[in-house]
């Protein structure tokens, strides 16, 4: 049985180069050259605290799974690089590193995730589903473009306030 731990990473640092390999052939197998543009949309600084960060979910030591979140907007976090080492899936590592993403953007004061994904990505659109995130579009009709999804984390602040 392999331990399970978390570290969080820089998006450059070494143990992270498997997550952004894959990744990056991932996406450039469902969606040609667009692959490489998602990749390098956003600069690394976006993934850094105290506004985002990059996990990996380890299994003695090796990074099997990750995700980071970046700011969306001051109350929202957006998922971003999710992935799980090919040798690894349907393990449930998905879902554990979106929990872990989940409870540290609470912790840092989001109160909101948001989040895309391609048309091309079934499974993610299932994670996020079973994870009980709102599909931003209908689920009835033909995928069209980057389907978004939104969960709700904690209460708004603002609705804690007494008038």
């Amino acid at each position: 049985m392999s331990v399970l731990t978390f570290r969080q990473v820089a998006i450059d640092d070494a143990l992270a180069e498997p997550l952004v390999r894959e990744l990056t052939a991932e996406y450039v197998s469902r969606y040609g050259p667009d692959g490489h543009r998602e990749m390098s949309r956003f600069p690394s600084v976006d993934f850094a605290p105290p506004t985002g960060l990059l996990i990996l979910l380890l299994a003695d030591g090796a990074p099997v799974a990750g995700g980071a979140y970046r700011r969306y907007d001051p109350d929202t976090a957006e998922i971003k690089r999710m992935w799980t080492h090919s040798a690894h899936r349907r393990r449930g590592h998905a879902r554990l590193v979106l929990a872990e993403l989940e409870r540290r953007a609470g912790a840092a004061g989001y109160w909101r995730i948001h989040l895309t994904t391609g048309p091309r990505q079934p499974e993610a659109q299932a994670l996020y589903l079973a994870a009980g995130y709102t599909p931003q579009f209908d689920p009835e009709q033909p995928p069209n473009g980057p389907l978004a999804f939104a969960k709700r984390l904690t209460t708004d602040p603002g609705e804690a306030r007494t008038p």
